[in-house]
């Protein structure tokens, strides 16, 4: 595995997970559905919990079925930088 994209992966996360920013809807569902697929890849289980949110969050994880972890892992970098300042 390539260290230094899993160490900007790493730092990404990390910036998201202390942000004081808000972060729009739907760029919070897409950075869900890139580290899923990121960490978890194609193995996708659905949280039993019976509500939209969790449909909503299956279902944009599953869109990205096939896309190798590094893939995801840039494409949630990237995303990153694009949305905290």
């Amino acid at each position: 595995m390539n260290s230094r994209l899993n160490d900007l992966f790493e730092k990404a996360v990390q910036r998201v997970s202390v942000t004081k920013e808000d972060i729009a809807p739907d760029n919070l569902l897409r950075l869900y559905a890139y580290y899923k697929q990121a960490t978890r890849g194609d193995s996708f289980s659905l949280n039993t919990e019976d509500n939209i949110r969790s449909a909503f969050k299956f279902n944009a994880w599953i869109q990205l079925n096939g896309m190798t972890a590094d893939e995801a892992k840039q494409k949630y970098i990237e995303l990153v930088n694009a949305t905290l300042k």
